[in-house]
């Protein structure tokens, strides 16, 4: 059947997401290879087609309004299919044996893996990768069914059947509105009890973000981590319910270090709480990677990428 109209053009949306991470109209339009007055113009064209404002301009910068992280969470399921639908159109025209499953959790997906497919195509330029991403717990089940070849994952639990390696560290930080009480605490930090007895936006059941912190609050205070006040699939929306006063929530330093530099989002210490993590590449146990998943595991392993020191 012939595609809806409001979303048989896909290129605005991924203007948007772009607009979301990098936190401007000006950068998202030279990621794009586009004017910035050209990014604007399709943007506003988007709002007048779904007849809803997206995003909130300012001079520090755009992001997106609680309408647009919806409509940005909806758009990243059908850019995701329409990229792996391109890697497949692409890995027809290479022999067989060329084409990389690859699954990542959402985290290491936006800002590790780029940079590692980078050096990877330059050492395997004939091999198709076909990325899928989820949490870490989907990651996982993806290497488990064969679906995928390796995988990355930022959980601390790895299923019975999978090999780990460490590809790099991590750092989880706590954010809140720059009015919130904990912004303006000076000197006094926020003790894990008071982090494990609020209620924060949080990701779903089965990412690693939200387990590395249930671990971490519950071995310094023995208590679980008060119910979510909001949960959602991705890490633009948690920033932009924290943008707009929700509540706290916990995410990647490397997710959130422009928001913060831009003052749209503050981090917050805590003391005594240990919130670093190791990122690791998984595997199904007792298959030797081989060939290009040899490749990239390589090349993740060995590029030193720790969050807060890009």
């Amino acid at each position: 059947m012939p595609l809806p109209s409001r979303v048989a053009d896909l290129g605005p949306f991924d203007l948007l997401l772009s607009v979301a991470r990098l936190g401007s109209v000006g950068a998202a339009a030279r990621e794009h290879g586009i004017s910035q007055p050209a990014a604007s113009s399709r943007i506003r064209y988007l709002e007048r087609r779904l007849g809803v404002v997206l995003l909130e301009r300012s001079p520090q910068g755009s992001r997106l309004t609680a309408q647009g992280a919806l409509v940005g969470d909806w758009a990243r399921t059908a850019l995701d299919a329409a990229a792996a639908l391109e890697v497949g159109i692409t890995s027809l025209h290479h022999t067989a044996g060329t084409r990389l499953p690859v699954a990542a959790s959402l985290t290491i997906a936006e800002y590790l893996l780029p940079h590692w497919l980078v050096r990877f195509h330059a050492a395997a330029a004939h091999t198709a990768v076909a990325l899928t991403t989820g949490n870490s717990d989907e990651v996982a089940a993806a290497v488990l069914a064969g679906t995928a070849a390796i995988g990355f994952v930022e959980s601390p639990d790895i299923p019975p059947g999978l090999t780990a390696h460490p590809v790099g560290r991590d750092e989880l930080t706590v954010i809140v509105h720059p009015a919130h009480p904990w912004a303006r605490r000076g000197r006094r930090r926020v003790t894990a009890a008071e982090l494990a007895a609020t209620s924060l936006v949080s990701r779903e059941h089965g990412s690693g973000t939200r387990l590395s912190l249930q671990r971490a609050v519950e071995a310094r205070t023995d208590t679980p981590l008060a119910a979510p006040v909001l949960e959602v699939s991705s890490t633009t929306a948690i920033k932009t319910a924290v943008a707009e006063g929700v509540a706290p929530a916990v995410l990647s330093s490397l997710a959130v270090e422009r928001d913060v530099a831009a003052g749209t989002l503050v981090a917050v210490p805590v003391a005594g709480l240990d919130l670093g993590r190791t990122l690791r590449m998984i595997h199904p146990t007792g298959h030797e990677l081989t060939g290009p998943a040899r490749t990239l595991a390589a090349i993740a392993r060995d590029t030193p990428r720790t969050a807060g020191h890009r």
